[in-house]
């Protein structure tokens, strides 16, 4: 940049060429005022890319000239008062990020039931469903699907009332969910490995008289008020399907279609309420996009209560396409998965990047033929640099990458990009522009409008805003917000970005505790919040940590405690057991350490940073060395290989007498434990075997059983 005085009898120039690849050379006039020129190389800049930088500082320049007159007619103006862009550029700005956009398909909102009913009526010889046990062609689903929204009725489900739902993935399940929408009802779906407790809450906040349960074995915990009822029962209903009143109200796209909850900074899990339209939309807007039809094979890999599951069933169904259920047992066992999508043809694939770094890392030892032509990554943030490997394997003009940005409270899918090897060189952090009827806009901290470049918290409007929190008034009216500017109303992610001039959206992380670990979306503070109901504990804190940085795989919940008597010591593993009755596994701590106080920050924060190093494994052993009389019978050659595989992959010495899960392993790192041991020519051993056994020695024993 250089500055210089005009003179009305000369004219300067800095230099014959630019010096650098980029010079602004500025003359200031008598009266006080600048020009300007810019010089560039165009080997370095292309001329769009100037265009936009000049433009930029132009805007500038007239805000700093609005700026300067506002603070000239009010002295005592702070510059927190002074909006960051005037209300032509906020129009822009907004427009830029997608409202008012009118190149969406224009449709109708619609229910899901409505449209289901249609696909099934223009294809009802064609399969809609797969599971281990067999299929089930959309008329056969249908045909299930209403006879369970009889069995509903019956029971006295209504237009608007919600019905629990208790089932592991299998074809059982889809067809639960469908009945309930059929019956004019919205599902709440219930992980079936959720403690008794998290189980309870939520049949008591969702006001559930009903769930549907596998049977009388199913595992559903007694709560209070509550029916669970055997799918069986609700199949073969006394009330005939086509009875008057079990189909005569039509419903509206209006109507409450789910309720998915997740974690709450309160200390309990909060209930998202989304209606049929949002689903709608959501399909209106990515189909074309997509290519979905009906020669798709999908699989439904993820849980009910993970609002993925929502893009995967419907994603699929309501386009035509054949949805593969991918069992409990097989979605943890990454090679069994990786034959499953081979031998059905599956077409269109869902991951989080934590999951995908997994069957990545088969597809490349195993170097088969993919069938996947539509990758989609959600649920957490995504480095792209785990695709290198498999862009050098797979051409993006075979199967086409999608990075997508979403949240629960927005519908499953807010923006979308096609991810290239030139994103992985770049190492881009964008997720896209927001879909067709979505709209994402970034603002400060009292909800001012920023303009691109800068960063701040992003909220999303349109299409896909849920309707509100379930029961929870206050906080419904904190995230969800009405826009001064447009009038539209909007949700408050607490996520981080940052928007370009192009409209695309850089997602930076999140604002608050929230976390995400392998797609499950966490408040910290809840976990706190379990810990501190625990009479023993006068303080606590909950972190996450990669042991291996940029790892995924490694990462764990590392929680400190504080004794509420004075220093004196608790029962850690006691603590961590209670805190497992309320939490699930995914949020229950990996270690739980005693402290004598929170390190605080000097805004009286908790200092992450003068945490002490965790007490890893038994909960308030301290580590120790490994001894001869720590190894298991027959130690020696196997034992010993197999330790060193779970020491590796836990990056830490094992004992036998050591629990993996104690170690903080978790899902991701059972499945690298037995690709490892694959490779290394060990007995197989399955993921369901691998958790009841879960000890290194019974491990190891049972790794001898099979050898022999």
């Amino acid at each position: 940049v250089v500055l210089h005085t005009a003179r009305a009898d000369r004219h300067y120039l800095p230099c014959q060429a630019p010096l650098f690849p980029l010079t602004v050379f500025g003359r200031e006039g008598k009266d006080g005022t600048y020009e300007a020129e810019c010089w560039f190389d165009e080997g370095t800049f292309a001329p769009r890319v100037v265009e936009l930088f000049c433009a930029s500082v132009e805007r500038l320049a007239v805000h700093f000239a609005e700026v300067g007159g506002g603070t000239g007619k009010a002295p005592a103006l702070s510059l927190t008062d002074v909006p960051f862009v005037g209300p032509k550029d906020t129009g822009q700005i907004l427009r830029l990020g997608g409202a008012d956009r009118t190149d969406g398909p224009l449709v109708p909102p619609r229910r899901i039931d409505t449209i289901f009913s249609e696909v099934a009526d223009q294809r009802p010889d064609a399969v809609a469903l797969v599971d281990d046990t067999g299929q089930l062609t959309y008329r056969q689903l249908n045909e299930r699907a209403e006879r369970v929204a009889a069995g509903l009725y019956a029971l006295g489900v209504r237009r608007g009332t919600r019905v629990g739902v208790f089932l592991d993935r299998d074809a059982s399940l889809v067809v639960a969910l469908l009945g309930v929408l059929k019956a004019g009802g919205a599902y709440v779906p219930i992980d079936v490995n959720y403690p008794a407790e998290r189980v309870g809450y939520i049949c008591e906040n969702a006001s559930l008289a009903h769930v549907i349960v596998r049977g009388d074995d199913s595992g559903f915990p007694p709560v209070g008020g509550v029916r669970a009822v055997p799918l069986g029962q609700l199949s073969t209903p006394a009330l005939d399907p086509g009875a008057d009143g079990v189909r005569s109200d039509p419903g509206s796209a209006d109507d409450d279609a789910y309720v998915i909850y997740t974690s709450g900074s309160t200390g309990r899990p909060k209930g998202v309420v989304v209606p049929h339209r949002n689903v709608a939309a959501l399909l209106d807007a990515t189909t074309a996009d997509f290519g979905l039809g009906p020669d798709d094979v999908w699989t439904l890999f993820h849980s009910s209560a993970f609002d993925f599951s929502v893009w995967e069933i419907w994603g699929c169904l309501l386009t035509g396409g054949r949805l593969v259920v991918v069992s409990y047992w097989v979605a943890r066992d990454t090679h069994a998965f990786y034959r499953l999508i081979a031998r059905h043809g599956v077409t269109v694939l869902n991951q989080t990047p934590s999951a995908f770094a997994q069957l990545a890392r088969i597809d490349g030892q195993e170097r088969g033929a993919m069938p996947v032509r539509l990758l989609v990554f959600g649920g957490e943030s995504l480095d792209v640099r785990v695709l290198g490997p498999w862009f050098a394997r797979h051409s993006p003009s075979r199967c086409r990458v999608v990075n997508m940005f979403g949240i629960t409270e927005t519908t499953v899918h807010v923006t979308a990009r096609t991810i290239t090897p030139a994103d992985v060189l770049k190492r881009s952090r964008s997720v896209g522009a927001a879909l067709p009827g979505w709209s994402v806009s970034v603002r400060d901290d009292t909800g001012r409008v920023l303009p691109p470049g800068a960063a701040g918290e992003i909220y999303v409007g349109g299409a896909g805003v849920a309707d509100r929190y379930l029961g929870q008034p206050e906080l419904t009216a904190r995230r969800f917000v009405m826009d001064p500017v447009t009038g539209d109303r909007l949700y408050r992610s607490g996520d981080r970005g940052r928007l370009h001039p192009d409209g695309t959206l850089d997602h930076l992380g999140r604002l608050d505790s929230q976390v995400k670990i392998r797609g499950h979306r966490i408040e910290l503070d809840e976990i706190r919040s379990v810990l501190l109901d625990d009479p023993a504990v006068g303080a606590a804190v909950a972190v996450v940590r990669e042991t291996v940085p940029g790892d995924p795989a490694s990462s764990r919940i590392d929680a400190y405690v504080v004794s509420a008597t004075d220093g004196r010591e608790v029962d850690t593993r006691r603590i961590l057991d209670e805190a497992s009755r309320i939490l699930p596994d995914y949020m229950t701590p990996a270690t739980l350490t005693q402290i004598a106080s929170v390190p605080l920050t000097g805004n009286g924060k908790p200092d992450v940073a003068r945490l002490p190093e965790p007490v890893v494994g038994h909960a308030g052993r301290p580590d120790r060395q490994r001894t001869a009389a720590d190894a298991p019978d027959g130690a020696g050659g196997l034992a010993d290989a197999v330790l060193g595989v779970w020491s590796r992959c836990l990056r830490r010495e094992v004992m036998a007498d050591d629990n993996f899960f104690e170690l903080g392993g978790n899902s991701l790192l059972v499945v690298r434990v037995l690709s490892e041991m694959r490779e290394q020519g060990l007995p197989g051993v399955t993921p369901r075997d691998f958790y009841a056994n879960s000890t290194a020695g019974q491990f190891i024993r049972l790794v001898e059983q099979r050898s022999s």
